[in-house]
């Protein structure tokens, strides 16, 4: 709450001192009077986003700021900077009358995957193996809001026989033993095995070798995601975190 109160604040900073160097809200197209190119934009933000790349340069929702698409050591991210090109925040834009999180909508666009080239060979099957639509699931045996959406996974696939799920293990660093747990796992590519492990029973050690949850690791260091669990739906937008049901089946119904 605090955040988003600060974030509030500063937006109307930038809203004042922006109005006050020009800015009228009369209906205008504010980007043919206000212009921030993208080379401009990465001159302006250099100092504060190392190796910057900036990749488009839009108006925000919000009147008289701009959303700057960027890129730094290979992860995606937003920025905003407003007409007076004196501020830049960082921080989530909320519609408050639709209550919905803008810059969270915006920042799974810009994170996007080509769900048909994530590798899914070594992925734990839940549901049938065809059903037209799979949703990608990055889980940790240890994490317990993994636990929560995997018995909502299970709803899903009892009440819908088009949707199935592709487990890929992705054991967090503070889980000290999550990733012995997903090799033996991925071993067996056993959904037994990992209910087992989300209801705390002891799991066997790995009976191969392995560097399926290595490869893991990386491409969710590629794809930007850094927690569990995490699901790539047909569509290829990122969605973090825990979802029930109804939610998930939004994923593929609300395409």
């Amino acid at each position: 709450m605090h955040k988003i109160l600060f974030v509030a604040a500063l937006l109307t900073m930038i809203f004042h001192a922006s109005y006050s160097e020009g800015f009228s809200s009369r209906g205008q197209d504010c980007s043919k009077c206000h212009t921030l190119r993208k080379e401009e934009a990465a001159d302006l933000l250099k100092e504060l986003v190392p190796n910057i790349k900036v990749r488009d340069v839009r108006v925000s929702p919000i009147k008289a700021v701009w959303e700057i698409e960027l890129e730094s050591d290979g992860k995606k991210g937003l920025i905003y900077v407003d007409f007076s090109k004196k501020y830049a925040v960082t921080g989530s834009v909320l519609d408050i009358k639709e209550k919905k999180n803008l810059t969270q909508d915006r920042f799974a666009e810009v994170n996007k995957v080509d769900a048909s080239k994530v590798p899914v060979k070594d992925a734990i099957v839940m549901g049938s193996k065809t059903a037209k639509n799979k949703i990608i699931v990055f889980t940790d045996p240890d994490c317990p809001f993994c636990v929560k959406l995997h018995h909502e996974m299970k709803k899903v696939v009892e009440e819908r026989k088009d949707i199935a799920f592709l487990i890929k293990m992705f054991p967090l660093p503070i889980h000290k033993e999550a990733f012995e747990k997903s090799k033996a796992i991925a071993c067996e590519k056993s959904l037994s095995m990992l209910e087992d492990a989300f209801d705390k029973k002891p799991v066997p050690k790995p009976k191969c070798k392995t560097r399926s949850i290595d490869e893991n690791i990386e491409l969710a260091k590629k794809y930007g995601i850094t927690g569990t669990p995490a699901m790539i739906p047909p569509s290829g937008k990122i969605v973090s975190g825990f979802r029930e049901a109804a939610a998930i089946k939004e994923l593929i119904d609300k395409k």
